[in-house]
Parts: C-alpha cells; sequence; structure tokens
C-alpha cells in the first residue's frame, strides 16, 4: 500500500496536518478497500498544534525515519516557519528525496522544503501572504503566487489553507486517475476540481501605501481608469518624460505605468463586481477595458477565473 508520511513539527497547523489523512483517508479503490496509509510522523511521539489555530497534543507512533521512507511525504504549515529547520527533519526529506520520494507542501510548508535546496529551479508556491518572502529568501525557486498548487513531479507545494486539499486531490487524481478523485471529492462534499487560482484572493496594496512621490500621480489614474490613458498622457500629467516616468515607477512600485494600470482596473472590476450588479459589459466600459472580451481575457489571465465565477464567488449578499 501506498505509504503518506506526513511531517509534524512543534506548531504545526492543525487542518494543514489533518488534511491529507482526510483526502488519503477518503480514497478507496474496489471493495472499498483504502489506496493509501497515511502516518503522522514527529520528532519525539508528540507534537503540539498551532495556538492561534487551535492548540493539542499528538501523539504518534511514527518518527522521522518512518517519514523517511514514506512513499509520499507531505510537509504542512507550522507556526515557526520562518525559523531554519531542524537539521533531522532536512536530512529526513532530503533522504526521502534521494530514495526517490515524491514530496508536497502545504502552504507554509514550503519554506521547509525549500531549506532543503529541493525546490532550487523549480515552480513553487505557498500562502499568497508569504510568497513575497518565500522569493526572497529563495531566490533560485521560482515563486508563483497565483496558483492552488504546483507540480514538478517529484515536487510539489500548494497555496493557504483549502488549497491543500485540492493538491492532495491532485495526487490522487494522478495515481488511480479522475474516477477515484471525483468520488473521493464527493465524500469530502467538495469540488474534484476547483476553478482558477489564489490570485482571485489576493488584496493588492492600496495606491495610498506606496511611494509618496509617485502618489499623485497613481491617484490621478484611479480615478481617471475609464479613459483610455496613453503611457504619454500619464507622463504629461506627472510633468516628466516617459523614460522618467517608468524608471520611477520601477523603482518605487516595481511594475511599469501600464502594467500598473492594467491591474489598477482588474481591482476596480473585482470591486464592482463583488459589490455591485452591472452588467460585464458595463463594468468593462467603467474600467476602461471597452468590450466584455477584453475584460475577460485580462481579468482570466491576473486572476485565473472568469468575471462570471468571480462574482458568483465572492459577491456580497444582503
Amino acid at each position: 500500500m501506498h505509504v503518506v508520511g506526513v511531517l509534524a513539527m512543534d506548531g504545526v497547523v492543525a487542518f494543514d496536518m489533518a488534511v491529507p489523512a482526510q483526502v488519503f483517508g477518503s480514497s478507496t479503490g474496489d471493495r472499498r478497500r483504502p489506496l493509501y496509509e497515511t502516518r503522522l510522523c514527529t520528532f519525539g511521539g508528540a507534537v503540539r498544534t498551532s495556538e492561534p489555530f487551535g492548540a493539542m497534543r499528538v501523539e504518534t507512533g511514527w518518527g522521522l525515519d518512518d517519514l523517511a521512507a514514506a512513499d509520499t511525504l507531505v510537509i504542512p504549515g507550522h507556526w515557526d516557519f520562518l525559523e531554519e529547520p531542524p537539521g533531522d527533519v532536512l536530512e529526513a526529506v532530503r533522504a526521502a528525496a534521494g530514495r526517490g520520494a515524491r514530496i508536497a507542501s502545504i502552504c507554509a510548508g514550503a519554506f521547509p522544503l525549500a531549506a532543503t535546496g529541493l525546490l532550487d529551479g523549480r515552480r513553487a508556491t505557498t500562502h499568497w501572504v508569504y510568497a513575497a518572502e518565500l522569493a526572497r529568501r529563495h531566490p533560485a525557486v521560482e515563486v508563483d503566487a497565483s496558483v492552488l498548487f504546483t507540480d514538478n513531479g517529484d515536487l510539489l507545494t500548494s497555496a493557504g489553507v483549502a488549497a491543500g486539499i485540492d493538491l492532495c486531490l491532485h495526487l490522487v487524481r494522478r495515481d488511480h486517475g479522475s474516477a477515484v478523485a471525483a468520488e473521493t471529492a464527493r465524500r469530502m462534499v467538495m469540488s474534484p476540481q476547483r476553478d482558477g487560482g489564489q490570485a482571485q484572493f489576493i488584496r493588492h496594496a492600496d495606491p495610498r501605501d506606496l511611494g509618496a512621490a509617485l502618489q499623485p500621480v497613481l491617484a490621478w489614474m484611479e480615478s481617471n481608469l475609464h479613459r483610455p490613458l496613453s503611457l504619454g498622457d500619464i507622463a504629461r500629467h506627472a510633468c516628466v518624460s516617459v523614460r522618467t516616468l517608468t524608471r520611477r515607477f520601477r523603482a518605487q512600485v516595481g511594475t511599469t505605468p501600464l502594467q500598473w494600470l492594467l491591474q489598477a482596473r482588474i481591482r476596480r472590476a473585482q470591486h464592482l463586481l463583488e459589490s455591485t450588479d452591472l452588467p460585464v459589459g458595463r463594468i468593462a466600459e467603467v474600467v476602461g477595458m471597452g468590450s466584455p472580451a477584453t475584460l475577460r481575457a485580462h481579468f482570466a489571465r491576473a486572476v485565473g477565473t472568469s468575471p462570471q465565477v468571480y462574482r458568483a464567488t465572492f459577491r456580497a449578499r444582503p
């Protein structure tokens, strides 16, 4: 039977820790026989979960040797994920990888996984709140904050919280096909495969929190999203050359003026989809996209789903 080893360090997030057992334990084959055995692996037989997310003490008979011997190794998030993981943990994860095991992380579990060096040169994700920090600490890792999970074959990572379920269902689908994954999801009252990515959940910085020198022009752009603004229009309003404007945006905002304008239009569209009943065509006009087709194309690229699906998910109900 396929053995799944779940690493539980002190301060492990209880939900992240329980997700693999729930998903893999719900996966059965012919005659309802289990397809996986899940083992919770700790240092000394017991672990305390993270206090902010429900503190408890969990005892287990599995240790790091069992973790290194598992067919699939899952690293959940834990409270002190910014601290350097214990050397024994890193050795156990590397040993599993060296033996050919499949390794996956859930949420902030990407940090200890990245600390092993195994993610260098690979695409990875984590909770969108922590993605920039993961990229800063591990520049050799290609961090993508827009997706629910990444699959490099032997190394997989997932975004925050519920995305761990998406990742584990994806592994079941890889191992046993769509029918088994769909039945597993049905038992959990879960969609077999969610639309979009975590980009739809990201809250972007308020223009007022960005570079003070650019704040007036950013505010002006925000108030003129409905207009077909060109790079020259923005530079003239800022009373600088296009070259100077572009340089300042790169230095203070981290992107180009037109890219920031596009992001602002997407943010406004998200707000209108959440808070109004305006048709998509009207929203496209209000945010300066021109046509529904243009809005849908840019929205899908930036948010990972369609305006209609986004509205159905996030529309505030009275």
